[in-house]
């Protein structure tokens, strides 16, 4: 329990701090300019995957360095460690890359603690390419306590990260417990909604985005997956593709599909129908 406590109220410190923002938002920078392509932000985003890269990337660099501290811990084979740790050490440069991605999309405390868990990870990175160094040259000893030195920081690391993804619900699907409509729901009068107008209606309790386009009736869930934001609040491009406001996420309005990141899960579809002049909405 005090473990517990310790670990919520550093974070809590952590989300506090203001001190830490310029440099969050000059890295954040950074990262928006070189993510700047569709291409490399859907690739680091997930948005070919259905759901974020990073946390499934993790799981490579922490297993390596894990196995490789069992060996050490094992007295067996030094250069399978080596190899583990040099593996791990591999790993961790995509994993960065997409925790970057993901990171420089969020505001406030969650951004904070986003920033020391990457300085955290980035450093036992720095800690585990020593030691292979150290390892390559015969100084196992030396490489052995910088590689648990490196786990250790890793698992801490882990901690934050998990404090944004379950406690904070950063990377969490937004229209994920959004309930199912079956049946026909009246959202509005058909002459009330213009050709290449947008509005937003609620289907029961849910928000949606509907549109005409070319005299057809196109809606999509107005809630944007990645953080929340109001997708009638977006521009609609000439292709078709609505962007949300907030984080700049597109997404084509006839399917829901992602066209560019940071959002990693298609927007919910709903039919749309006209029947005696009253447009008609359910879940597709």
């Amino acid at each position: 329990m005090r473990v517990k406590a310790a670990m919520q109220s550093l974070i809590r410190t952590i989300g506090k701090t203001k001190e830490l923002d310029p440099a969050a938002e000059k890295l954040s920078g950074w990262v928006d300019a070189a993510t700047r392509s569709p291409a490399v932000k859907n690739a680091l985003s997930g948005a070919w995957l259905g759901h974020q890269v990073h946390p499934m990337l993790t799981d490579l660099p922490i297993g390596a360095w894990g196995a490789a501290a069992v060996l050490d811990l094992t007295g067996a084979d030094p250069a399978a460690s080596r190899r583990l740790v040099g593996l791990g050490i591999l790993a961790s440069a995509p994993t960065a890359a997409a925790g970057a991605s993901d990171w420089s999309a969020t505001i406030g405390s969650a951004k904070r603690v986003g920033l020391v868990h990457a300085a955290a990870n980035a450093t036992a990175s720095a800690l585990q390419i020593t030691s292979w160094l150290l390892r390559r040259r015969g100084h196992h000893g030396a490489g052995k306590a910088l590689s648990l030195l490196g786990l250790g920081l890793t698992l801490g690391s882990s901690y934050l990260g998990g404090h944004l993804s379950f406690v904070r619900g950063t990377g969490v699907n937004h229209t994920a417990f959004q309930p199912t409509v079956r049946r026909w729901i009246d959202v509005g009068a058909d002459a009330d909604l213009a050709e290449g107008a947008r509005t937003r209606v609620m289907a029961g309790d849910v928000p949606v985005l509907l549109v005409r386009i070319n005299a057809r009736l196109h809606a999509i869930s107005a809630v944007c997956t990645h953080a929340g934001g109001p997708l009638d609040e977006g521009e609609l491009g000439a292709d078709g593709c609505v962007t949300c406001p907030w984080h700049g996420s597109r997404f084509r309005i006839d399917d829901g599909a992602v066209r560019r990141g940071p959002a990693s899960v298609p927007q919910p579809r709903w039919e749309a129908k006209v029947e005696d002049g009253r447009i008609l909405l359910r879940s597709a």
